[in-house]
């Protein structure tokens, strides 16, 4: 079943990128190239992993380790005209293997968040996914958006791991109630709007305030 809703997600986000591509043929997708920012202020280390989705170019700097309590920050300039892929939040990672094992984020249950940027008249989706359950708060939050684009802080920054273990059995419904504006199944919307137009920068903050909604730091 978890297979099957993860590839219901990834079906989603072939098809935004379908309909990104196609305005870039047609000469209306804005030409900017975007950053992608990661900030952890969680109080222990972050080992975000960002992969580009099929058919884009991968984005270097992407699996590095980001220190706790706000000193982990990276910033990467993301491919120009259409791109999409994912952030993986993974935590106790082996800094001396050539090939880290993690003890969260490197299969289920993890917090992803999905963005996609350059689609028709610079529209940007992102979203937090627990549909493959929960490891870390994450939020994304864009920066630099065009005058009257719709670009809310979305995801979830309340720790939810003591749910998932205590009700496994009802954590879609229970992760919905506490962070509306996540997605925990495949055909899933958050609870606040989004149309964002050109956002110079897209953040992603691990742990961030729990009374973190309109922006994040």
């Amino acid at each position: 079943m978890a297979t099957s809703i993860k590839s219901l997600e990834a079906l989603a986000l072939m098809a935004l990128a379908v309909f990104a591509k196609a305005a870039v043929a047609a000469g209306d997708a804005s030409s900017s190239c975007p950053k992608l920012t990661l900030h952890n202020l969680c109080p222990y280390p972050v080992w975000p992993l960002v992969t580009a989705n099929a058919g884009y170019p991968s984005v270097t700097g992407t699996d590095a380790r980001l220190d706790g309590n706000g000193e982990g920050l990276v910033t990467m300039a993301l491919p120009q005209g259409v791109w999409s892929g994912r952030v993986v939040a993974r935590t106790g990672c082996a800094d001396d293997d050539c090939s880290p094992k993690c003890e969260t984020g490197d299969a289920p249950p993890a917090t992803v968040a999905q963005v996609s940027v350059g689609g028709y008249g610079g529209l940007a989706a992102y979203s937090v996914s627990l549909v493959d359950g929960f490891n870390v708060p994450m939020v994304v939050t864009p920066h630099n958006f065009a005058a009257g684009a719709q670009c809310p802080t979305l995801g979830c920054a309340v720790d939810l791991t003591q749910d998932q273990e205590c009700c496994p059995g009802t954590q879609a419904a229970l992760f919905k109630a506490k962070c509306p504006d996540t997605r925990t199944t495949s055909t899933d919307v958050e609870a606040t709007p989004q149309d964002c137009i050109a956002p110079g920068e897209l953040k992603v903050v691990f742990c961030p305030a729990q009374d973190c909604t309109a922006s994040c730091n």
